[in-house]
C-alpha cells in the first residue's frame, strides 16, 4: 500500500469519525442541551362561584407566563379531566383561602416536573399577594398527585420500550448472521417464528423486570397485551428491514435506539423545534412509552393508548407484509458444459 493510499484511507476514517460524532451529538447530547419549555400546556382552575378578584387574578395568570407556558382557564373538574386526558401537565387550583397544584403520575415526568415547579411558584406569588391584600397569613401551596407513580413506575414505560427494541433487534440480527454463516436461506417461516417467539419472550422479560423493580407494579392483561403488541411491532419492522437490506439494516436500526431515552423520554413542548419535527414527531418509542405509562397507572381510556394501538398495529401489519411478500425464485445453478456432453 502506497503512502498516498494510506493518507487517503486516514482522511476517510477521520471523515467517518466526524460524521458519527455529528450523528451522536444530534441524537443524544444535543437533545438534552437544548431542552427548554415552550408552550407547555397547563390549566388554572377556579370554581364558578369564585369571587371576582380571585377570577381576575386567575385570568391574569393566563397571560403572565410568556412563551414558556400555555395556560388555559378552567373549572376544577375540567382541569382534572384535562390532566387525565394528558392535555395538560398540571393544574393550579384556586379557591378562597386555598391554593393547590395538581399533577399526575400518568403524565410524562419530564413535563410534570417543569409544570409543577412553574405552577408552585405562581401559586406562592398569588398566595402572598392575596394575603397582603386581605391582611391574612399566606396560604401554603399544597401539591396533590393523582395516579401516583413510584420511581420505578416513572422509569418503567420507557425502559420496557427500550428492552423491546433492543431484544427484538438482537434476535433479528442473530437470525440473519447465523443464516449467512450456515449458507442457508432464511425462509418466511423462520422469520415469522422469530417475530412471534421474540414478542412472547420479551413480554415475559418485561413482566419479570416490572415485578423485580417494584412489587406493586403488577401488570394486568391490558399492560401485557400492549407490551406484546409493542414487541411484535418492533420485531416485524426490524425483520422487514433485515430482509430487504440484510445485515446492513443494522446501520439504520442500531442508531434508532438512541432516540428512545433522549427524545421519547421528553415531551414535545420541551424540545427544540428541530428535534420536535425531525425526530419526536415519528419515533415509535413515544407511542409505546406513553401507552404503557397510562395503562400502568390505571388510565386505559387515555387517548395515547388508542393512538398507540393504531400506530403499533400499523407497524406490525406493514412489517408482516414485507416479510410475507413473495421473493424471487432462486435461479438454478448453471450446469457445467462437460455434463451436457452425451455419454459415449
Amino acid at each position: 500500500m502506497t503512502g498516498t493510499s494510506t493518507r487517503r484511507i486516514a482522511g476517510l476514517a477521520a471523515l467517518a469519525g466526524a460524521v458519527i460524532a455529528v450523528v451522536l451529538g444530534f441524537l443524544t447530547v444535543g437533545v438534552q442541551a437544548s431542552v427548554a419549555p415552550h408552550g407547555l400546556p397547563v390549566a388554572v382552575a377556579v370554581p364558578d362561584h369564585a369571587p371576582p378578584p380571585l377570577r381576575a387574578a386567575a385570568q391574569r395568570l393566563t397571560t403572565a407566563n410568556g412563551d414558556a407556558l400555555s395556560v388555559r382557564l378552567t373549572s376544577p373538574e375540567q382541569g382534572r379531566q384535562l390532566l387525565d386526558d394528558k392535555k395538560v401537565y398540571g393544574v393550579l387550583e384556586l379557591a378562597p383561602g386555598q391554593v393547590g397544584v395538581v399533577v399526575s403520575g400518568a403524565v410524562n415526568p419530564a413535563g410534570t416536573q417543569v409544570a409543577q415547579q412553574a405552577l408552585t411558584g405562581a401559586g406562592q406569588a398569588l398566595s402572598a399577594a392575596m394575603a397582603q391584600a386581605t391582611g391574612t397569613p399566606a396560604a401554603p401551596v399544597r401539591v396533590e398527585t393523582v395516579h401516583p407513580a413510584s420511581p420505578a413506575g416513572r422509569v418503567a414505560p420507557l425502559a420496557v420500550s427500550i428492552l423491546a427494541w433492543v431484544g427484538s433487534l438482537a434476535a433479528g440480527a442473530l437470525l440473519v448472521f447465523l443464516g449467512r454463516r450456515s449458507g442457508g436461506r432464511i425462509g418466511t417461516a423462520a422469520r415469522l417464528t422469530q417475530i412471534a417467539a421474540t414478542a412472547v419472550l420479551i413480554t415475559a422479560v418485561a413482566a419479570g423486570f416490572l415485578a423485580l423493580w417494584d412489587s406493586s407494579l403488577t401488570p394486568g392483561w391490558d399492560v401485557l397485551g400492549y407490551v406484546l403488541l409493542t414487541a411484535a411491532a418492533f420485531a416485524a419492522v426490524q425483520a422487514a428491514l433485515l430482509r430487504l437490506l440484510g445485515i446492513r439494516a443494522m446501520a439504520i436500526l442500531g442508531p434508532l435506539y438512541l432516540l428512545a431515552p433522549n427524545v421519547a423520554g421528553q415531551v414535545p413542548e420541551l424540545l427544540n423545534p428541530a428535534y420536535r419535527i425531525l425526530l419526536w414527531s415519528w419515533t415509535p418509542f413515544r407511542f409505546s412509552t406513553e401507552g404503557i405509562r397510562s395503562l400502568l397507572q390505571g388510565i386505559p381510556g387515555a387517548p395515547d393508548v388508542t393512538t398507540g394501538v393504531w400506530v403499533l398495529g400499523a407497524m406490525l401489519v406493514a412489517g408482516l407484509v414485507v416479510v410475507l411478500w413473495p421473493g424471487r425464485a432462486p435461479r438454478p445453478a448453471p450446469v457445467p458444459a462437460a455434463e451436457l456432453q452425451p455419454a459415449r
